[in-house]
């Protein structure tokens, strides 16, 4: 019998077992003509159940060792690379097609790896639905709306490119080692942004700075990103028609990007005072 491979702490490794692999699968409900990628597969509990099911998966795996052990399970559409996610390019599978994204992911980089795929789809659009693994916790903000505590960076900037659904619901012991933590599946179903943006980098970067001061009105949570553009946040708020005594939690994404054209237009009054 096989030794079973050691979950690596630097990796962030929490390797899931057979029955929720089983569970897992169902979740993504795969369709035989789909091209999946996986993010760190680990000792392909969910490879080998959606390999067969599927017409193409990359697996991208950052330990050497597992893709080692992975080499000798995996059917001959499933094509193993060795390397953090995080640097992996989908351009170079989105342009055969669309794609669909599966992992479960280390509790450790999950935002950055969202924050990528998000990136990617932007930028390909490529990506059809993305079905992941995180900690509970990551999942409350990523599904959090407006006038809540968990609403902020993560929920905005996914919820711009997809609808998100929560589709399972993990205990600790889903998994060998057991996190301290519970986990959640969510379901990212990527579209066109829901808010017409002429600038989406500028949306981020407001997004980023205001929700630092998340408990201050909009009017002073704005001062330094609108200092930065020699803009004045009072007049970018009338612009965008925003209470200057709101606070950030509470702007949806149309008033958000609202927000963010009225600082991309060039008639703001850059070098303007601020007034207060």
């Amino acid at each position: 019998m096989a030794t079973r491979p050691r979950a690596r702490k630097r990796y962030g490794q929490h390797f899931l077992e057979p029955a929720w692999a089983d569970k897992l699968v169902a979740a993504i409900d795969p369709r035989p003509r789909d091209r999946f990628v996986e993010i760190g597969p680990g000792p392909g509990a969910l490879t080998i159940r959606l390999a067969p099911r599927v017409a193409t998966l990359v697996a991208v795996e950052i330990d050497a060792g597992l893709v080692g052990i992975l080499q000798e399970r995996v059917p001959a559409n499933v094509t193993l690379v060795h390397a953090d996610f995080l640097q992996f390019d989908l351009r170079n599978l989105t342009k055969d097609g669309a794609i669909r994204i599966a992992g479960n992911l280390p509790y450790n980089i999950s935002s950055p790896i969202l924050f990528k795929l998000v990136r990617d789809h932007r930028e390909s659009g490529g990506i059809l639905d993305a079905t992941l693994m995180l900690q509970r916790e990551v999942a409350e903000r990523i599904e959090a709306i407006p006038g809540t505590k968990d609403y902020g960076v993560v929920s905005i900037l996914v919820g711009l490119h997809a609808d998100v659904r929560r589709v399972l619901t993990l205990p600790p012991g889903a998994f060998r080692p057991p996190p301290r933590v519970h986990s959640a599946v969510i379901r990212l179903d990527f579209r066109t942004p829901r808010a017409g943006l002429r600038d989406e980098i500028l949306f981020e970067q407001m997004v980023r700075s205001v929700f630092t001061q998340r408990r201050k009105t909009l009017l002073n949570a704005l001062r330094a990103f609108a200092h930065s553009r020699g803009a004045d946040p009072r007049q970018a708020l009338e612009s965008a028609g925003i209470d200057t005594r709101r606070r950030p939690e509470t702007l949806d994404l149309v008033e958000l990007a609202r927000l963010a054209d009225a600082f991309g237009a060039r008639d703001l009054g850059r070098g303007a005072r601020d007034q207060e």
